[in-house]
Order: structure tokens, then C-alpha cells, then sequence
């Protein structure tokens, strides 16, 4: 999945499948080049499957995959995948941040799909890269690795590193890479095979937009509710946030009631306490950097509105992922 290639055919590219992987990401990372090899009539990618140890693993759907051999006994990939799905970081071991190093020393090009990038920055791998994640798992990063440059795109192609959203992002990057390797047409031929609409490029949105999300094209009501999103960590009044909309705290209250069925304030307060189960689940940060971080003053207030929403504390949710 590299920017580019110059080297023998078929290109070879490596899948390193961690527990609890997105089968849904790497399926729509292989099938496109599984289909460009059929249509052209001749080998154009080759691929290798890794687990830790050499024996199969387990999806996050409860599935399990065949691999072709353990990590470590391969250095000279072109590129090579970093697949993972819930609690990534869990599963970086010392044998694979050694084998991740010594690829990327070899000249090998790193990726993460899905989550996987939370592997090759815990690793030490992604200073000075610009990478891409599902929209759920961003905000995550972001405050686990603050220091790495981020995007929202549905895929990054980097000369060192690549990554993707995970889902149907990761199709949309291996038809890009068939594009730029041999041509627009192969890549449009593969996508129709596939019943994928167009070619969407990096630019494309990850997430529906808000007026689809939300059911409503109200724009007041939009430009709230993105005030909302934009402003987790530290929450704006709802009177700040129904001047900067342009309408009165009572008419912000009825736009919320009448097109969402929620006062404004029990929408907003959703969206922190999602995010905060979010950070909870995917990082190790304690429970009241979570709180901050999503715009609470005190533990004892997070855990209250935690409680209320979820029926568990926070400590609680935390064990019960990792059960």
C-alpha cells in the first residue's frame, strides 16, 4: 500500500493481523487486489498474512483467519499492514515493535488499518507521518499521541507511512492504489465489480453529513449541534452557543425538542459522556483525564453522569471491555 512502487511483480504486500481485528477493513483492503488480479489476467499484488505466533486469529466478528507463517521471519517486505480493531495497544508486544523496526529499517513502508496506527505510534514509528483513523477512534489518538499529525481523511499515502479509516475506507485506498499503479480504468473496472459506486478520493468525508445524521436540514439547528461536536472538551454555555447561532436560549430549547426529541443540554451531555466511553475503552487514561477531557470539573460529577447515562461507572465500563 505504498505511495509508490518500483519494484518485481507482483507487488507483495504483508497483513499483520492483531486479535480482535477489523475483518470488515481487511477484506476491503484485499478484495480489490484479489479482483485487479483476475481482470488484468495476470499476478499484479501478492499477499501475506502474519499473527503474532503463527497461528490463527480471531476477528472482531468471532471469526477466525488463517495466517501464512509468525511474525519475524520476514524483513523484506515493500509494505506492510498493521490490522487491528478493540484495545490495539494490548497487543504490542516487544517482539513485534522489534520486527516493526527492523522492517522500517529494511526500507519496508508501515500502515495501520483501523486502529492500527495506535500500534505504530506506541512503537515509536509514526514522528513527522500524518495519519488517518476511524472517526470514532480519532479523537482516542489524539489525546493518547498528541505530538502526531492527524486527518480525518478516509486514507493518507504517504513515501513511509499509510494508514485508512478502516471499513470501506480501506477499499477505497486499495483502489487507489490500483489507479496510481496501472490505471483509471483497471481501478473503475474493480470498483464496479465490487458494487462500489465511484472512486472516492482521500478528501471524501468519513461520516454522513450532519443534516442526514441528525434527519433534519435545519440550519440553526446543524450549526448547533456542530458547535456541540467541535467544543467536547471544553463545553460552551448554551446561551454562548445560541448567540453564535443567532437565535434565543428558548428558541435554541425548541429546536431541540421539536427535531431531536432532547433538550439541547441532554444532547450535548450525550456527546460528551460517548466520547468519554470512547477514551475509556481505547486508552489507558485514567478515569479523570477522561473526565477533563470531556469537559468535567471533577470526578465525582464524571462519574455521576456516567452512572446515570451508561448504568455503570467508568471504572466499571473499563472492566467490562476488558472482560
Amino acid at each position: 500500500m505504498r505511495l509508490h512502487y518500483h519494484g518485481l511483480m507482483p507487488e507483495r504486500i504483508g497483513f499483520v493481523l492483531l486479535p480482535r481485528f477489523s475483518m470488515m477493513a481487511f477484506f476491503s483492503a484485499v478484495e480489490p487486489l484479489r479482483i485487479a488480479n483476475r481482470m488484468s489476467g495476470r499476478p499484479l499484488f501478492d499477499w501475506t498474512l502474519y499473527s503474532l505466533d503463527g497461528e490463527p486469529v480471531s476477528a472482531s466478528n468471532g471469526m477466525t483467519l488463517m495466517v501464512d507463517q509468525p511474525i519475524g521471519e520476514c524483513l523484506d517486505l515493500p509494505s506492510l499492514a498493521v490490522c487491528s480493531g478493540f484495545e490495539p495497544e494490548t497487543h504490542l508486544t516487544r517482539p513485534l515493535v522489534s520486527w516493526l523496526h527492523r522492517l522500517d529499517q529494511a526500507g519496508c513502508v508501515l500502515g495501520g488499518i483501523d486502529t492500527g496506527c495506535f500500534l505504530l505510534a506506541a512503537a515509536g514509528l509514526l514522528k513527522g507521518e500524518r495519519v488517518t483513523l476511524h472517526w470514532e477512534s480519532l479523537p482516542a489518538f489524539r489525546e493518547r499521541f498528541p505530538r502526531v499529525d492527524t486527518s480525518d481523511e478516509l486514507f493518507e499515502l504517504g513515501e513511509r507511512r499509510f494508514s485508512c479509516a478502516g471499513g470501506a475506507a480501506a477499499m477505497d485506498m486499495a483502489l487507489e492504489v490500483i489507479k496510481q499503479r496501472h490505471g483509471a480504468k483497471l481501478a473503475v473496472d474493480v470498483s464496479e465489480q465490487l458494487i462500489h459506486e465511484r472512486l472516492r478520493n482521500r478528501h471524501d468525508q468519513q461520516r454522513m453529513s450532519l443534516a442526514r445524521r441528525l434527519g433534519t436540514h435545519n440550519r440553526r439547528l446543524i450549526e448547533a449541534v456542530a458547535l456541540m461536536e467541535r467544543h467536547l472538551e471544553e463545553p460552551l454555555s448554551l446561551k454562548e452557543i445560541a448567540e453564535r447561532i443567532g437565535v434565543s436560549s428558548r428558541h435554541l430549547q425548541r429546536l431541540f425538542e421539536d427535531h431531536l426529541h432532547h433538550t439541547p443540554r441532554q444532547w450535548y451531555l450525550s456527546l460528551r459522556l460517548t466520547r468519554a466511553k470512547r477514551l475509556l475503552t481505547e486508552t489507558d487514561m485514567d478515569v479523570l483525564e477522561v473526565g477533563v477531557a470531556c469537559g468535567f470539573s471533577s470526578s465525582s460529577s464524571f462519574a455521576r453522569a456516567f452512572r446515570a447515562q451508561f448504568g455503570a461507572s467508568p471504572m466499571e465500563a473499563r472492566r467490562q471491555t476488558e472482560d
